[in-house]
């Protein structure tokens, strides 16, 4: 008896660290490591490594040694689901009467490398307001721009270095007016702040966050602080691009700060990835995003491909009283 009892105590302790070995890379956060490599990578993918612990939780039960072990990973799993399942499951709700709709777009072109015409297609088809382009130099801007036929728009970018990267363009409808545009400090890449005209108290804003390379993690959250302190202030804001991070993120959800939402998950659009585009659905993840603070109330997502780029265009929608 007393053999049986350390056995399992033992069976036991190996399982509860298994599970800690196990969550480690799904939920840095809660171990302090979210900014850490490669957790920091790894967390963007966590919808898949929920699947995969399940999977792997399901096989295990085969040994009876393992089951301890394969149900504290099954639970964890299954929490995960739960609380990933609202990005599926939550519907858009129809816009308040005599609200105004924005549509917003965001396309990373990929340095151009994403075919112009399959860009200014999408922009014929659903005619948006903003259009965000990450990764696009003035050249690019205007080659998308001279294929849209009737349709006008402004153009505008932002490149502080010389890195293709660092490029960031914005075309917006002339129908918005005589809006203004500007850039502000704090990001790595460039930024558009879109005000005035007949937006109103209205801004519309251009963003490509850095990556979190293994050696830039810090960069990377420096810009999604600028995302917070964008949110945080008194302006509807819109901010639209490629973040470089996903709501499994703990600094993205920190920069959205109960200030703003992305229109994706709150849709049920959460788990439609837009990076890498070569890849199936399922090993997608969605870092590009339309971000809006808390006077919009979102609306419609919907994602597209593009020829020649890693991203799938995002296509969003929400609304604001007055």
């Amino acid at each position: 008896m007393d053999n049986e009892k350390a056995w399992f105590v033992r069976r036991v302790v190996l399982s509860v660290l298994f599970l800690v070995v196990v969550a480690v890379p799904l939920y840095p956060e809660l171990f302090g490591l979210d900014e850490v490599t490669p957790f920091a990578q790894l967390a963007a993918f966590r919808p898949q490594g929920l699947v995969v612990v399940l999977v792997l939780s399901l096989l295990m039960l085969v040994r009876r040694g393992w089951r301890i072990a394969a149900a504290l990973v099954a639970v964890l799993a299954l929490v995960g689901a739960g609380l990933t399942a609202p990005r599926r499951l939550s519907a858009a709700r129809p816009a308040p009467a005599g609200a105004r709709v924005l549509t917003i777009m965001v396309a990373n072109v990929l340095g151009g490398g994403a075919r112009a015409a399959d860009v200014a297609q999408l922009i014929r088809d659903h005619e948006p307001d903003l259009v965000s382009l990450p990764e696009a130099q003035a050249d690019v801007r205007e080659e998308i721009r001279a294929q849209l036929q009737d349709q006008q728009y402004k153009g505008f970018t932002a490149q502080p270095s010389s890195a293709v990267e660092s490029a960031t363009s914005v075309l917006v409808a002339s129908s918005l007016g005589a809006v203004t545009f500007g850039s502000e400090s704090g990001t790595t890449f460039g930024n558009i702040v879109v005000t005035g005209g007949d937006l109103g108290p209205i801004r519309l804003i251009a963003y490509h966050g850095y990556p979190p390379l293994p050696d830039a993690v810090t960069t990377w959250t420096k810009d999604l602080q600028t995302v917070r302190g964008w949110c945080a202030q008194d302006p509807p804001t819109v901010v639209a691009g490629d973040f470089n991070a996903t709501l499994d993120h703990a600094d993205f959800r920190q920069a959205l700060g109960g200030y703003c939402r992305s229109v994706g998950p709150t849709v049920g659009g959460g788990l439609r990835g837009t990076w890498p585009a070569d890849q199936p659905a399922l090993l997608r993840t969605q870092i590009d995003h339309v971000v809006v603070s808390r006077q919009f109330q979102p609306g419609e997502f919907s994602t597209y491909p593009i020829q020649g780029t890693d991203h799938r265009a995002v296509v969003a929608t929400a609304a604001i009283e007055g």
